[in-house]
């Protein structure tokens, strides 16, 4: 059964990691008529088993848990000693203990995956690899359905080669990580306008347009472009629920269009934020920094404690495009909003005539 069919809303909350969903968060969106989901890339297995629980106490419908598909590889060793004395001045700047590196560099994939197969989630959807096809027939004997993330057409047919159920769309105006994996991600910073119609005619998955949606006007026009459902991510960051930073939520009601940047000096993975101090301070560096999860690792207590300072311009402030469109809103007023301007999106369309 395809869970999508069976949504009153074509829209998916997007599964934002970093904090940002959480159970209140992701059943709000689900009670709404939409599909919620869980960034769990940073979550361990025992603390997976939790929040999925959690999420079934708060709604009976479909959800979505979302990884990161990060294969096993051993850092570089002097790399990693480069790249941490790089953030001696920012551990200074925050008063943190003089320390080695962290020899711990995020969660085991492979156990993360085990536990979403225990759990039989409705709805699993993945990022920055592929799957293999055992892999999904596993899911699928889970009773799970299976969404890739694609940012070009030749990774959308990559995905529907192994078995993807769904294939989530990536823009280039996308907020938070870049999901291409068969190529660099520069080939993959297509626009959304003009990268959904082609995945479209590419392959018979059911499309989910992202990157830059905020509205229903965002969500009409990916309906036009032949996209089933629309994800949005920004739209949520300021809300009650949302778990993320006050300093983090305070910036995006200052964004401008013109305020983030795409960068792998955070995490190093290139992601889409708004630009701030820890970005430029690295940027010297930036050739040299070890990848994802490694970087993120070693810059997780500077990070933590900007939280806790409420400084901004040292926090990874993940932002589309369109984040200034945010509005400090309760998940529920969200939902009812986005549904009332979709509806004024489809009957304007309806309405117009060309001259």
């Amino acid at each position: 059964m395809n869970p999508l069919s069976s949504l009153r809303l074509p829209i998916i909350q997007a599964p934002m990691a970093s904090g940002a969903t959480n159970p209140p968060l992701v059943a709000a969106v689900c009670e709404a008529g939409a599909l919620g989901s869980l960034g769990a890339a940073m979550t361990a297995p025992a603390a997976l088993r939790e929040v999925v629980a959690a999420i079934r106490e708060k709604t009976a419908r479909p959800f979505n848990i979302n990884l990161f598909v990060l294969r096993p590889f051993t850092p570089d060793p002097a790399q990693v000693a480069r790249a941490w004395a790089h953030l001696q001045p920012l551990r200074q700047r925050f008063s943190l203990p003089d320390a080695p590196p962290p020899t711990r560099f995020g969660e085991d994939f492979a156990a993360q995956f085990e536990t979403l197969v225990e759990l039989r989630v409705p709805v699993a959807s993945f990022t920055f690899d592929i799957l293999t096809a055992q892999e999904i027939e596993r899911l699928h004997g889970a009773g799970s359905f299976v969404i890739g993330t694609a940012t070009s057409a030749e990774e959308a047919r990559a995905w529907e080669a192994v078995g993807a159920d769904a294939v989530v769309v990536q823009g280039s105006e996308a907020g938070g990580h870049r999901g291409s994996f068969a190529h660099d991600f520069e080939a993959g910073m297509v626009g959304t306008l003009a990268l959904v119609p082609q995945v479209v005619d590419a392959v018979r998955l059911p499309v989910i347009a992202a990157g830059g949606i905020m509205d229903g006007r965002g969500i009409a026009a990916a309906l036009a472009l032949g996209a089933g459902c629309a994800q949005m991510g920004s739209v949520f960051l300021r809300t009650t629920e949302s778990g993320i930073a006050t300093a983090w939520k305070d910036a995006l009601g200052k964004a401008a269009d013109t305020s983030t940047r795409v960068s792998r000096n955070y995490t190093g993975r290139p992601a889409r934020g708004i630009d701030n101090a820890l970005r430029r301070a690295l940027e010297p560096f930036a050739a040299d920094l070890p990848p994802l999860p490694v970087q993120s690792a070693l810059t997780a207590e500077i990070r933590a404690a900007a939280a806790r300072a409420n400084e901004a311009e040292y926090l990874t402030l993940w932002a589309g495009q369109a984040a200034g469109m945010a509005r400090v809103e309760s998940t529920r007023e969200v939902m009812t909003r986005l549904e009332r301007e979709l509806r004024e999106a489809l009957a304007g369309l309806g309405a117009r005539r060309i001259a």
